[in-house]
């Protein structure tokens, strides 16, 4: 992820984000931050960035010749680089207020400018040529722009892969899932005649996170009730989806893993786009209501990628957005809490980018640039045998296990096994509950669910994908 910022302060911004974990995060390589000085790209002798406004009023006015000129600076770097027009960020009062699901959905780009406003604001002209999201953090009013870009960067900075050591900390924070985070303690067990609540101290992990779970929800409560009210309609969907577990899995755990965007739920089905990946998921009562739902797909986005679970759906989603049907699915799903044995000797690792020609080659279902990606994302784990790459497993954007290949000449070894019981593992170890889809036909993979002990669902998902 690059961040670049256009403003007249580039040491302020500098030295606030070369500290702590996102400084750590510079520093590694995964994160980096340039700031631009705009006065560097006027044209005027005095380092003039400013000027009086026409129709008058107080203050001065932000000029749109040295912005867009540093702006081209940055962007032709860009693309000099084979990388997409950048999200160009204004950071404005006038703008939709900052959330955490923005901070996800800003994460997901490869590159973001940040617009950095002074004086009375910036001539609208400029704006109007390169700014694609007006953004606030907040109904209050600044002296200028840095503060509010240093604040998105890092809350989207701490989204970016490699940037935060633990795995789950971006997971169980505050706002995960619309709830707030519990209360915690550390060392001494008493303090002030205060004491560290038992349960934490009792080394029963099962007790210990229904407590979190039930302070979270109660702080919520209290302190956002807004909060707590998206956080009763999800736990409501979570509800109808479980009368249909199985088949249902991708969807569940799209909203426990905080990735799931509602756009309809109801006594009569689900709607949601997957934050990461972008899937669209439908699954209805019948058809009737399942094409009234469909209604609330935003009219302004137009989907790639749809993931129906009723087949009486599949024409109307592929007549609406101009898809067409790709595969048909079975899912499986691992419903124990225990992780499963893997044999002694077993040489896996998670695999880079060099491997990324050989994988291509090996597996023709992704295309290029998903592969790519998931190798980047470190989403992807091989066997090997006498430090030959021999098999490999992947991890699918929406959360499901899949991409498992093992070359023909390391067959009937057990790798295959082995790897999707490595990744059953790692799933169990976020408390995340494993799955995979598994195209209709393909019976050798079938085998190899049930003697993982996992459980088909009984009804199909269909993948809608663009013609």
């Amino acid at each position: 992820m690059n961040f670049d910022i256009l403003t007249l302060f580039p040491e302020m911004v500098e030295n606030g984000l070369n500290t702590s974990i996102i400084g750590r995060a510079k520093e590694q390589g995964s994160i980096s931050i340039k700031a631009h000085n705009i006065r560097d790209y006027t044209e005027d002798k005095h380092k003039k960035v400013d000027d009086y406004p026409y129709g008058g009023g107080a203050g001065m006015l932000m000029q749109a010749q040295p912005i867009y000129d540093c702006f081209l600076a940055v962007k032709e770097k860009i693309e000099k680089e084979g990388k997409k027009a950048p999200r160009v960020i204004y950071v404005t009062p006038q703008g939709k207020t900052f959330t955490q699901s923005m901070a996800e959905e800003f994460a997901k780009e490869d590159n973001l400018v940040f617009l950095c406003g002074h004086y009375e604001g910036v001539d609208e002209r400029v704006l109007e040529e390169m700014v694609t999201d007006y953004v606030s953090i907040g109904d209050y009013v600044l002296t200028g722009g840095e503060l509010p870009a240093m604040v998105m960067i890092d809350a989207i900075s701490r989204l970016v892969d490699g940037v935060l050591n633990n795995e789950e900390s971006a997971q169980t924070e505050s706002f995960h899932n619309c709830l707030l985070e519990y209360p915690q303690y550390s060392r001494p067990e008493e303090w002030r005649g205060k004491r560290v609540p038992d349960v934490l101290l009792s080394g029963n992990h099962k007790k210990i996170e229904s407590w979190r779970m039930e302070q979270s929800i109660q702080r919520t409560k209290e302190r956002r009730p807004d909060l707590y009210e998206k956080y009763e309609e999800l736990k409501q969907c979570e509800q109808y989806l479980l009368h249909n577990k199985l088949h249902h899995m991708d969807m569940i755990e799209a909203l426990r893993r905080g990735n799931a965007q509602l756009l309809y739920s109801g006594n009569d089905g689900v709607l949601m786009k997957e934050k990461i990946s972008g899937i669209y998921m439908l699954t209805a009562t019948d058809k009737e209501n399942g094409e009234r739902i469909l209604s609330y797909v935003h009219k302004e986005e137009k989907p790639t990628l749809f993931v129906s679970h009723q087949e009486f759906m599949n024409d109307r989603i592929c007549e609406e957005f101009d898809l067409h049907t790709e595969n048909e699915c079975l899912q499986w799903v691992y419903t124990r809490k225990e992780p499963l044995p893997i044999p002694k000797g077993m040489d896996i690792r998670r695999l880079d980018s060099i491997y990324s020609s050989t994988i291509r080659e090996q597996y023709k279902i992704c295309d290029a640039a998903y592969i790519e990606e998931r190798l980047e994302s470190g989403s992807m784990y091989g066997v090997f045998e006498n430090d030959i790459l021999a098999g490999f497993v992947g991890m699918h954007k929406e959360g499901s296990i899949g991409m498992l290949e093992i070359f023909e000449s390391y067959r009937n070894k057990g790798y295959a096994k082995a790897l999707e019981a490595f990744c059953i593992n790692s799933q169990l170890k976020q408390g995340f509950t494993p799955f995979g889809q598994v195209i209709e036909g393909n019976e050798i993979s079938m085998k190899l669910q049930k003697s993982l002990n996992l459980y088909p669902a009984k009804g199909k998902v269909y993948w809608l994908t663009k013609n």
